[in-house]
C-alpha cells in the first residue's frame, strides 16, 4: 500500500547514499569522552550529543524524533493508516572504550537511509517504521548489557537501579542527570501486539563474509552465553624455598585450565574465552596462591553451550584434584540463545537476494546484539555486513563503501518484504 506524495511546499527529502552513511558514522566518532579514541557510554554527554545528531538525521529523513524513557533515540515514520502496526529497525549508539566506528552506529544509519528513500518517494507502508538508536548495548558503564533494548522489550529489572559506575554514580542518579524519570521506565516498553517485528543490520564481527567474497549474510541465531568467575586456590610460598614437587601453584593450575577450555571448545563446536586473569600475591619471587579468571562460553543452542560448560567443569575439577587446589565458581551472566522469526528471516533473505546474492551465507552470531533482548517479546531477524578482517571492538574496524551500498539496497528490500508479509 502506498500513500500520497508530500504536498507541494513540504520539506524535500534527499535519499542517503553509502558515502553519506559512512560520513555520519565519522561524525558520531567525534562524540567521545576520551580524546584520541572512540569512547561513548550510556547516559553521558557524549551519548546526548550522539542522540542529538541522530535526531537531526531522522528528521531530515522525514521522521519525527524523540528520546524515550530509557534514553534511546527514536525516529517514527507513519504508516499508510493511523492504526498501522510498527516495524522496528535499529541498533546501538554506545561503544566500548577505544572502539571502532561501525559496531552499532552503522546499523542505525542504514535504517535512517532506508526511511529516507521511502520518504523521498512519498511512500507509506502497511506498517509504520520506527528507527531505534539504543543508548546502551555494550554495558561498559554500569556492567549490565542491553539496557536500552531491554527497556523497549519490557524486561527492565528494577534491581539495576542500584548499579553504579566506576565513579560511584548509580544508574538511578544517572537517569536523573540525563533528564530522565526513572519512575517512567515502563513507558519505554512496546506492546508486542502492536509491533510487526524488529530488523537489525550489523557488521559481522567475524571473517566469513570477507573470506567468501560476500557483502551480506543472514543470521541464523544469536548464541547463548554464560559467564563465570573461577577461582583456584593453592598455597603461596617462597619461589626458591618450596620444592617443585610440593607446590600448590594456583597459576599453574589456571594455565592448564585455560588450555583445557580452548581444547574442549574446539572439540564441542562452541566458543569459550578466558579474557581476564588475576594472581595473588602477584610477586615475581612468590608462588601464586590464588588465581581468579573469567570464562565466557557461547553456542548456537543452550544445550550445546551447557554441555560444553559441564565438560569444562569436569576438567577443572580434575586439574584441582591433581594439583591439590580448591575450586570456587561464580556465575555472573546467563543469556539464552535466540532464534529469529522465520517470516522475518525470509524477508531479510529476500532483501539480500534483491541486492544480488540469491544464496546468502547463513551465519551464527556468536556476539550478542540488541535483537537478543528484543527477542524476549518481539519477533526479529538480522542481516550481517562484511567487515575487514572480521575486526570489531577496535579502532581498525573497516567496511567497504560498496558493501554498505548493497546493505542499504538489501535492508530496504527486506523492510518492504516484511511489510508485505505482515499485511
Amino acid at each position: 500500500m502506498t500513500g500520497e506524495a508530500p504536498a507541494t511546499g513540504a520539506p524535500r527529502i534527499v535519499p542517503v547514499d553509502a558515502a553519506a552513511v559512512l560520513g555520519r558514522c565519522d561524525v558520531l566518532a567525534t562524540f567521545t569522552a576520551t580524546p584520541g579514541m572512540i569512547d561513548r557510554a550510556y547516559l553521558t554527554p557524549e551519548h546526548a550529543a550522539a542522540n542529538a545528531a541522530t535526531a537531526g538525521w531522522m528528521e531530515a529523513a522525514g521522521m519525527t524524533a524523540r528520546t524515550d524513557e530509557a534514553g534511546n533515540i527514536v525516529g517514527r515514520y507513519a504508516g499508510a493508516t493511523p492504526d498501522a502496526p510498527t516495524l522496528l529497525l535499529g541498533s546501538h549508539l554506545d561503544t566500548v572504550p577505544d572502539a571502532g566506528r561501525y559496531d552499532g552506529p552503522l546499523g542505525v544509519m542504514l535504517a535512517i537511509a532506508v526511511v529516507a528513500r521511502l520518504a523521498a518517494r512519498g511512500e507509506r507502508l502497511p506498517v509504520a517504521i520506527e528507527v531505534l538508536g539504543f543508548g546502551d548495548e555494550e554495558g561498559t558503564r554500569f556492567g549490565a548489557t542491553l539496557l536500552g533494548s531491554r527497556a523497549v522489550a519490557g524486561t527492565w529489572d528494577p534491581r539495576w537501579w542500584e548499579l553504579a559506575d566506576a565513579d560511584g554514580v548509580s544508574l538511578f542518579d544517572a537517569f536523573h542527570a540525563f533528564g530522565l524519570d526513572p519512575s517512567r521506565i515502563g513507558d519505554a516498553a512496546r506492546d508486542p501486539g502492536r509491533i510487526a517485528g524488529y530488523l537489525e543490520a550489523h557488521i559481522e564481527q567475524g571473517p566469513y563474509l570477507e573470506e567468501t567474497g560476500r557483502a551480506l549474510g543472514l543470521v541464523s541465531a544469536i548464541a547463548g552465553a554464560r559467564r563465570f568467575e573461577l577461582t583456584l586456590t593453592g598455597k603461596a610460598g617462597h619461589a626458591g624455598g618450596v620444592p617443585m614437587e610440593r607446590r600448590r601453584d594456583a597459576l599453574a593450575g589456571a594455565a592448564r585450565a585455560v588450555l583445557d577450555i580452548e581444547r574442549l571448545a574446539l572439540e564441542l563446536g562452541c566458543v569459550a574465552t578466558v579474557g581476564m586473569i588475576d594472581v595473588e600475591p602477584g610477586a615475581a619471587n612468590v608462588i601464586p596462591g590464588e588465581a581468579r579468571f573469567s570464562l565466557d562460553v557461547r553456542a548456537e543452542t543452550d544445550e550445546r553451550r551447557d554441555g560444553c560448560w559441564l565438560a569444562i567443569q569436569n576438567a577443572l575439577q580434575e586439574t584441582c584434584r591433581d594439583r591439590r587446589l580448591a575450586l570456587a565458581i561464580e556465575e555472573t551472566h546467563s543469556a539464552p540463545a535466540e532464534q529469529p522469526d522465520p517470516r522475518l528471516v525470509a524477508a531479510v533473505r529476500e532483501g539480500i537476494s534483491a541486492a544480488g546474492d540469491d544464496d546468502p551465507l547463513v551465519l551464527l552470531s556468536k556476539a550478542g546484539h540488541d535483537a537478543m533482548a528484543i527477542g524476549a517479546t518481539i519477533p526479529w531477524a538480522m542481516m550481517f555486513i562484511a567487515c575487514e578482517g572480521g575486526v570489531s571492538h577496535h579502532p581498525d574496524e573497516a567496511v567497504l563503501e560498496q558493501d554498505v551500498a548493497a546493505a542499504i539496497d538489501a535492508f530496504e528490500a527486506a523492510v518492504l518484504a516484511a511489510a508485505r508479509r505482515h499485511a
